[in-house]
């Protein structure tokens, strides 16, 4: 969803986006669920430690972290199943909602590896914030709506409860505008026999290889000074 400036620009009227609390409640028990995991669908911490493990380095396991969620969040039809619970907790369409929990354990997957507590309620808003790409964010804090890139968020000494409000509507906004972005994308490739479905399969593996990239980028190494 980062780095899709979006064909659509509906929002879908039944989502929380003008209810604050709601929306924040709703972010926090998503990226809850991404990083905590369940039986089905194991966490941040745990795939993270499960690449680390296998691959011996750091960055290793998160090369490894970032192919894996591509794939995933290319795969339409796991991803799907995953927002049947995704769908729950954030009142998106059930493809969208599975890729959003997919980036959303990716990006805390390699937060946790670079040394970042998952715990802390700081960087669960960098994680986030981090969902809305480069460009969203960098807008936000040309506008003077946010202090800083997620690397700020993650090191602030605090997130108060309207920037809380703020990180959460902007994700959510961005989500369904997303949305609208896929249903237009889709009227266009059913025109197009051959590569109808394969389309929002290419769009969200894209856009998570492109939050993968700023993930990398923000979250630097703290390992070294622990």
């Amino acid at each position: 969803m980062a780095e899709n400036d979006g064909f659509g620009k509906s929002i879908i009227g039944a989502a929380p986006i003008d209810a604050p609390d709601v929306t924040a409640r709703l972010l926090r028990t998503l990226v809850g669920f991404a990083i905590d995991g369940t039986d089905w669908f194991p966490g941040a911490r745990a795939a993270a430690g499960k690449q680390l493990q296998n691959k011996g380095s750091v960055e290793a396991a998160i090369s490894s972290v970032t192919t894996g969620h591509v794939t995933l969040s290319g795969a339409q039809g796991f991803v799907t199943n995953l927002g049947g619970i995704a769908t729950l907790i954030i009142g998106a369409p059930a493809n969208l909602a599975g890729v959003a929990l997919v980036q959303t354990r990716m990006v805390a997957a390699i937060a946790h590896l670079r040394g970042y507590d998952l715990d802390d309620s700081r960087v669960r808003h960098a994680v986030v914030t981090t969902l809305l790409g480069q460009r969203i964010v960098d807008e936000l804090v040309a506008h003077g709506d946010l202090p800083g890139s997620p690397l700020v968020l993650a090191t602030a000494p605090g997130i108060d409860y309207r920037l809380e409000q703020l990180i959460s509507q902007r994700v959510m906004t961005a989500l369904l505008t997303s949305t609208g972005g896929k249903q237009a994308i889709g009227l266009v490739a059913k025109r197009i026999p051959v590569i109808g479905g394969g389309v929002g399969a290419a769009t969200d593996s894209w856009n998570t290889a492109a939050i993968a990239r700023y993930t990398r980028a923000q979250f630097v190494s703290r390992r070294g000074s622990r």
